[in-house]
């Protein structure tokens, strides 16, 4: 099996009383597609919010690339209302922010498009350029940095074309079509320069074709960029058609995990998405 990417170590997120993640552990290995999948609700982004350094998780621990990233247990007042399983078994307290995680190399999309809407294509880019600059204040104020700016436009429009966004890097990002705006999200988040990249329903609000184009394009980025993919989705023939292994959790407990085919056939993953008949 190829080297393991991430690891998510029994995440318990919970706030107040309410437990949206509970136990949560999964695997992703380098070269993947993996989908997590789950009913509205199910804690789907709320697991991606706590590998990306939004939430603190409660308890558990995430690693990235061999090396724990982040971990916590719970603390205060949560010592009383905790509801996971793994209490005192976490000791250790990494709560990085999302800027140092990206920084590792995790990079994301959100499931509501948020690219900069009156800036063109290639300045959405850019902007996710700078966070690999190297400049600080002096250089910026002498204009020393120049090299370094040239450089990144250079690889900015690079990606644009590698991505056939190129004819459009003049155009503002809010007159692009909607399929084309999620491909320029992607576009932002691979200029971070990630070797893991997490998407949050890329799919939402597409067409057929939208879709089918879209399909595509993850497969073209996973290849070209040599790219692990994770990723949440609800349209069930990308998730079926695209990834490797399929990870599904309901009410935030992982209820199923295994191939597209073996998750068509699971049971429990039915009862999840269709509800159970209650008994007369």
């Amino acid at each position: 099996m190829s080297e393991k990417v991430l690891s998510v170590q029994d995440i318990t997120m919970q706030f107040g009383g309410v437990v949206a993640v509970n136990n949560l552990s999964l695997e992703v290995h380098q070269g993947e597609i993996v989908s997590l999948i789950g009913p509205n609700g199910a804690g789907k982004t709320t697991a991606f919010n706590v590998i990306t350094g939004v939430y603190a998780p409660t308890s558990g621990a995430v690693t990235f690339g061999g090396k724990t990233i982040i971990s916590n247990y719970p603390r205060g007042k949560m010592k009383k209302l905790y509801a996971g399983e793994n209490n005192g078994v976490y000791k250790k307290i990494l709560e990085p922010t999302p800027d140092k995680i990206t920084k590792l190399g995790i990079a994301r999309t959100f499931q509501n498009i948020r690219l900069f809407k009156e800036l063109t294509v290639l300045e959405n880019v850019l902007i996710a350029k700078h966070m690999r600059m190297k400049a600080n204040i002096v250089t910026d104020t002498f204009l020393l940095n120049w090299k370094e700016e040239k450089k990144m436009k250079e690889d900015a429009l690079e990606l644009l074309r590698i991505l056939d966004l190129y004819a459009l890097k003049d155009e503002k990002s809010s007159a692009l079509p909607y399929g084309k705006q999620r491909h320029l999200e992607i576009a932002r988040a691979l200029a971070t320069e990630p070797s893991l990249l997490l998407l949050d329903e890329p799919a939402a609000g597409l067409n057929p074709q939208e879709t089918d184009e879209l399909t595509e394009f993850i497969r073209k980025v996973r290849d070209q960029f040599h790219l692990t993919v994770f990723m949440i989705e609800h349209h069930m023939n990308l998730v079926m058609d695209i990834s490797d292994r399929i990870y599904v959790i309901d009410f935030g407990k992982m209820i199923a995990n295994g191939t597209p085919n073996e998750i068509q056939n699971n049971q429990r993953v039915i009862d999840a998405y269709l509800g159970v008949a209650e008994d007369e």
